[in-house]
């Protein structure tokens, strides 16, 4: 009776070696997810879990023989300083719908009249003119379309309809291929529009690769909707016209709040309302960009465009920044905070279509028309000079790694309309006789003594 007493004191847990097995892998996983959670790799992205999960079945199959390059570019940063932070995909649509129903901003006015140019051709000191007018009560500004934009009216009518949030990109010269989104939630479609330009080149491959159908009104693949854009009508150079929707997105659709410029080498892996809300709507800030990963001044970006031959006009690249130079431009310092960097990475940008975000836009557009569609070079001097001045989430290089993946573009190296067959132009000898700095003299000493230091 004894024996029996003593046997049944033993707990019941231990009775069983099934259970007790399911208790450690039950204890053992616990820690495992505690220590992924908390782990440096993982700190760029933390999502939360919502009452719609995100779509994980692909959003479209291609054939065989269209975008054989499968691979990212790999990254080098797994970890971040920063960690982005997603809130409940129900709290943010709950947000962003109750955001887009009472979106009020003061109207901006454009100036319109007919020209030989899309841009209006200004020149430097009518475009630095515009700089501080709207602190000064200024009504219209220069914003393009002084040409028209060509276009068919069915595709500006659907652009017109777009009026929550906006995702575009665009392919001219058949350069990339269309990357469908990844993580896209079950209700975003509700409130996002996907939208790619493309020039009759793209159309013409897409066509080869039965990806749509000739003669139909509309196209789409995937999770875009394609624009076709009659781009012999509007720049010599692919690139440039690829800076129309990504600087005047505000223009091209008027009715949208909050929009998403995603370059054509790039995919997005997370969803396009947690990316707004996370970084433009919590920040409370005007527009988010990624900060290089590599520079921080100007001249670092200006050098390295012409180092690796990103620009062949060599003696232009020089005199833009030679220019810009002399109109006050100056390498970033600790007196420009809140911003961290003078260098973005523009293939990502996110945007709350007000006044502010707007307006620099614009401006950032007349440069790129004046100069070349290299908006690194431009982006420190627009921004510097605007007043006032908005406000701009330069979020570290790591999160934009976690938030898209990156590719090569598909350049064609012997396609005679790409922009790479232009012939490569040397900067000439400054004639002033000088340290050859020229106008950036000043510049380039205050950059070097930083760096010194």
């Amino acid at each position: 009776m004894g024996k029996a007493a003593i046997a049944r004191s033993k707990p019941l847990i231990l009775e069983s070696k099934r259970l007790c097995f399911s208790c450690l892998y039950l204890i053992v996983t616990l820690i495992l997810t505690l220590f992924i959670s908390i782990s440096p790799t993982n700190k760029c992205r933390v999502f939360r879990s919502g009452a719609f999960d995100p779509i994980q079945s692909p959003l479209f199959s291609y054939p065989p023989s269209y975008a054989p390059h499968k691979h990212p570019l790999p990254t080098y940063r797994p970890s971040c300083s920063s960690p982005v932070f997603f809130s409940d995909y129900s709290r943010v649509l709950d947000e962003l719908r109750q955001s887009v129903r009472n979106f009020v901003d003061l109207p901006l006015r454009y100036m319109r009249r007919k020209g030989a140019t899309f841009g209006g051709n200004f020149s430097l000191d009518r475009r630095i003119s515009f700089f501080d007018q709207f602190q000064r009560g200024a009504t219209e500004f220069p914003c393009g379309f002084f040409s028209p934009f060509p276009i068919s009216d069915h595709d500006q009518a659907e652009m017109e309809r777009c009026d929550g949030v906006v995702v575009v990109s665009a392919i001219f010269g058949d350069h990339d291929k269309i990357r469908q989104p990844k993580g896209v939630g079950a209700k975003t479609f509700d409130m996002v529009c996907f939208f790619m330009f493309v020039d009759d080149h793209t159309l013409r491959g897409l066509l080869h690769h039965n990806l749509i159908s000739n003669g139909s009104k509309e196209h789409k693949i995937g999770a875009w909707r394609l624009v076709n854009v009659s781009s012999e009508r509007l720049y010599a150079n692919p690139a440039m016209n690829g800076v129309i929707p990504k600087y005047l997105v505000h223009r091209l659709f008027p009715n949208a709040k909050y929009s998403i410029w995603v370059d054509a080498k790039l995919q997005l892996v997370v969803d396009p309302l947690l990316l707004i809300h996370a970084l433009v709507v919590k920040e409370d800030v005007d527009m988010a960009i990624s900060r290089h990963p590599f520079f921080t001044h100007t001249m670092e970006e200006a050098m390295a465009t012409t180092r690796w031959k990103k620009w062949l006009d060599v003696d232009g690249i020089k005199m833009q920044m030679e220019t810009y130079c002399e109109h006050g431009l100056r390498p970033w310092s600790p007196s420009k905070l809140p911003y961290p960097s003078d260098v973005p990475d523009t293939a990502l940008i996110l945007r709350k279509h007000g006044v502010g975000s707007n307006v620099f836009s614009c401006l950032m557009f007349n440069e790129l028309d004046a100069f070349n569609h290299r908006d690194q070079l431009a982006f420190a001097f627009v921004r510097d000079k605007l007043r006032p001045q908005i406000k701009i989430n330069m979020f570290e290089a790591e999160v934009f790694e976690q938030i898209v993946l990156e590719f090569r573009h598909n350049l064609k190296h012997n396609d005679p309309s790409s922009y790479s067959s232009i012939k490569i132009s040397r900067a000439r000898p400054d004639a002033s006789g000088g340290s050859g700095l020229g106008k950036c003299a000043g510049y380039f000493m205050e950059m070097w003594g930083e760096s010194h230091h």
